[in-house]
């Protein structure tokens, strides 16, 4: 069990210090190329928090183990939408944008009930048993494709990047280009072998405690890989820019559910295993209940009260998964 814990922390560190190598590599060589940065901050500095969660993902459904690559995408939104907002409310309440109200949180609840929708086969057809499919995977990739182009044009007339990369501003640093490249590499190997670390471990994890493998991608798989945005919104709370906690989360949630799990079920069509309606549930209801904060008590506020019952609800998922599906 130590062994297996051992190669997920250090599967976990690889996979995020080469998404940031990766990133930054692949930024200095788009801007050594005349890229703008509207195109980078759209492509490499936006896809770059998904990094993880994406080779964790694919790892995983090649490997047969498709569960662990779902629960990592729905435990990570929900870790995020519930104890990331949640916490940094209660450190510094949220102002929301008009923006993110009226567009960014309703493409959050639309990626969520369309996932519970194409997920939840034995619930609404009657199915025995949960799949993700091809066609379900290209559909998601269609929403995919529409958020992508919402995005351009909303970037187009604003002076930062929403996102999934939380607005964060790509470096400026002036970086050689042949360690660029060596960055770009390395942080690929990074994530390929992290990405393998990960997989084998939470699968060891999960044969020695008992556990589904959905359970562990739901809970350390997912939580292990979004210790990033916690720290990076919890931080920017502390400095009083609570509202980075919002575009951190936003884009990385919407990014997960259309474009990893859209391409996974693309690339290879899996079933869900232990996870059921209720999980995706979960994910919905937390996107709903976010929105409503951010809208109809809170007036474009999300306070410490809202803060509160955000991680409590939290809490109470995790009580459940570890209390009844344990």
């Amino acid at each position: 069990m130590l062994h297996d814990i051992l190669f997920l922390i250090l599967g976990l560190v690889a996979v995020v210090a080469g998404a940031n190598y990766l990133t930054d590599g692949a930024s200095a060589i788009a801007r050594r190329f005349k890229v703008s940065d509207l195109v980078i901050g759209l492509t490499v500095v936006a896809f770059g928090s998904s990094t993880p969660d994406l080779v964790v993902s694919l790892t995983s459904v090649f490997e047969g183990k498709a569960e662990i690559a779902v629960g990592d995408i729905v435990g990570a939104n929900i870790f995020d939408l519930l104890l990331v907002i949640g916490l940094c409310a209660l450190v510094d309440p949220i102002t929301v944008s008009k923006q993110t109200l009226h567009k960014e949180f309703p493409m959050v609840i639309l990626s969520s009930a369309v996932l519970f929708i194409l997920a939840c086969d034995m619930l609404i057809d009657g199915s025995r048993f949960d799949f993700l499919d091809r066609s379900d995977g290209l559909i998601l990739l269609c929403f995919f494709l529409m958020y992508c182009s919402t995005t351009y044009m909303v970037a187009r007339s604003t002076t930062t990047v929403p996102g999934s990369a939380g607005n964060k501003p790509v470096s400026n640093r002036p970086i050689k280009m042949w360690l660029a490249a060596v960055m770009v590499l390395g942080g690929l190997a990074a994530l390929v072998f992290g990405g393998n670390w990960i997989v084998s471990a939470a699968s060891g994890i999960a044969r020695r405690a008992g556990m589904s493998e959905a359970l562990v991608g739901l809970t350390v798989v997912a939580i292990g890989s979004s210790v990033p945005d916690l720290t990076t919104s919890f931080v920017a709370a502390l400095k009083g820019h609570s509202g980075i906690a919002v575009g951190n989360v936003v884009g990385s949630c919407v990014i997960n559910v259309f474009f990893v799990i859209g391409l996974c079920a693309t690339v290879r069509p899996f079933g869900l295993g232990a996870m059921d309606w209720i999980d995706f549930g979960v994910l919905v209801w937390s996107s709903v209940l976010l929105w409503l904060f951010g809208w109809v008590w809170g007036t474009r506020r999300i306070n410490r009260v809202e803060g509160a019952v955000l991680v409590l609800s939290y809490a109470a998922y995790m009580a459940y998964l570890v209390g009844v599906r344990f």
